[in-house]
């Protein structure tokens, strides 16, 4: 399970981040989570919530804002909407595509108290 991982990384940028801050502790965490990420949100929440215990983070409430796939069609020359990797383009048919948005995943933003 990556999602253990991606929290571990979450929970030092909002370490620093409060630390940078003299924030003693956090009220909340807003990521952006692209569509083709890979990410399973409620196992990635768990993990959040696994991780944070015990730090300036317990209980923060993680709100997650999904962004959608895009990809670029090379035969259509047209940016179209891609809901999962290895989908066909939707207006031609054609599998080469490349993707320009959905895959990643940041920390949006930090609120602390």
């Amino acid at each position: 399970m990556h999602e253990m991982s991606l929290a571990e990384g979450i929970l030092q940028i909002v370490e620093d981040a409060a630390r940078a801050n003299a924030a003693e502790r956090v009220r909340s965490v807003q990521l952006e989570i692209g569509a083709l990420s890979h990410v399973e949100e409620q196992a990635l929440r768990f993990c959040f919530d696994a991780v944070t215990r015990g730090t300036v983070a317990d209980g923060a409430e993680l709100e997650v804002l999904p962004t959608p796939g895009r990809a670029w069609c090379m035969p259509c020359g047209e940016s179209v909407a891609l809901g999962r990797l290895g989908d066909a383009c939707p207006r031609c048919g054609s599998y080469q595509l490349q993707v320009t948005q959905g895959e990643e995943m940041r920390v949006r933003e930090i609120e602390v108290a």
